[in-house]
């Protein structure tokens, strides 16, 4: 199954709304894309915490085998605020809590790379993840962006229906 970058942000649509840390109810949007329309619409508006998943990008392995690899290069980033820039005591917290929530939704797709019904993740790769502290004093915002791979083959099996034959 092909993934679409729709499934991944409805798979953490999901995550969002399920963590407890991250609290996304219906009328309490703490889920974001980091798309042009949602950033100048308001992301600096946010409810905190957020969980805001980046669009990705993706590159292609082709190892002289059967099928081409589709690489899908991602990224959340797990954003809070605190009210004093030199409270460096309560951006650790932040800091230390965040990474609690990243900790906990690797281990969640952890879990669900092994249901069968959960096709979105089922490529993740948990060994790319990377994470990355995040501060904009600014706007008093910090975070963790958490960076990612999903490797799937692009199947060929599609092929025989898009194309017209003469």
């Amino acid at each position: 199954m092909d993934i679409k970058f729709s499934d991944l942000v409805q798979y953490f649509k999901d995550i969002a709304s399920k963590h407890k840390g991250i609290g996304q109810k219906a009328n309490e949007k703490h889920f974001y894309r980091f798309e042009i329309e949602e950033v100048l619409s308001g992301l600096k508006n946010i409810n905190y915490p957020a969980l805001i998943l980046e669009s990705y990008r993706c590159d292609f392995t082709d190892d002289l085998g059967d099928n081409i690899l589709k690489n899908r290069s991602g990224a959340f980033i797990l954003l809070d605020h605190v009210n004093d820039i030199g409270d460096f005591d309560q951006i650790h917290l932040v800091w230390d809590n965040l990474e609690n929530i990243a900790d906990d939704i690797l281990i969640r797709i952890k879990r669900d790379k092994r249901d069968s019904f959960n096709k979105t993740i089922k490529d993740f790769k948990i060994g790319s993840v990377e994470y990355s502290l995040l501060a904009n004093e600014q706007d008093r915002n910090y975070g963790i962006r958490c960076t990612f791979t999903i490797s799937s083959p692009l199947t060929a099996a599609r092929e025989n229906t898009i194309w017209i034959t003469e």
